[in-house]
């Protein structure tokens, strides 16, 4: 037992304390919530304009005269679902090496770049998230709104979009776990989040075990804690319903 809780601090010495290797875990950490919470902030904002795009479709197409309005209104909807489509049904590491290598391949802002890969895959998600909470708002809702005095998107924006958040709150927060996880991918194009650090270690002590059980164990704490801050957060709504 003593022989192996040597041997397992000689190998915490040699992963974390030799030339400052932890740095490349709390670099990478550093950048992981930096991709993540940017992603977010523009996965919610593809969200919600896709979501209001469909939403207003389905629900005025029937109803709309024809014209210029429709037309575009149409056309809208028609590309919205040709992005949905196309993220949701291709994987999230093809998106990000066809972004990196293809789109951008003469920037050197790796980040940036996987910022705005792990973002406008979000949005597609998000976007349905966000559109299923305006479809179950009651239509009394939009009468309301007309009655007040408000057009369509004043309505939309004053009293629809808030309270579908409200209900979709959980559901959005839970994404960013998802997303939080899914940038551990980002690696793969040579960007060092906190998976790469890890790998990084790993690489120059060829000791893989406490590298990645480092690794998982960081996410698993981040994982737990937003969980928690999730499940307050849906506490807090219900007692606010009452």
């Amino acid at each position: 037992m003593s022989d192996w809780f040597a041997k397992l601090q000689q190998d915490f010495v040699l992963n974390f304390v030799s030339d400052n290797r932890w740095k490349y875990l709390t670099s990478g950490l550093a950048n992981t919530l930096k991709i993540t919470f940017f992603a977010v902030l523009i996965g919610i904002a593809l969200g919600v304009v896709i979501a209001i795009v469909r939403s207003t479709w389905d629900k005025n197409k029937e109803t709309m005269r024809p014209g210029l309005g429709k037309v575009l209104l149409g056309v809208g909807n028609a590309l919205c679902q040709i992005y949905l489509t196309v993220i949701r049904g291709t994987p999230v590491l093809v998106q990000l090496m066809i972004i990196y290598y293809i789109i951008f391949a003469s920037s050197n802002n790796g980040v940036l770049i996987a910022t705005l890969a792990f973002g406008i895959n979000s949005g597609a998600y998000v976007a349905e998230i966000i559109r299923g909470g305006i479809m179950s708002t009651d239509n009394g809702q939009f009468e309301a709104g007309r009655s007040l005095g408000f057009n369509y998107v004043q309505t939309m924006w004053y009293i629809v979009i808030p309270q579908a958040l409200k209900s979709v709150l959980p559901a959005l927060a839970n994404e960013f776990i998802v997303l939080l996880k899914e940038t551990s991918v980002a690696g793969y194009v040579a960007i060092r989040d906190l998976t790469k650090g890890g790998d990084i270690i790993r690489g120059v002590t060829y000791s893989p075990f406490l590298p990645l059980i480092a690794v998982a164990l960081i996410y698993l704490v981040m994982v737990m804690f937003f969980t928690w801050l999730v499940g307050r957060l849906e506490r807090r709504l219900r007692s606010s319903d009452h």
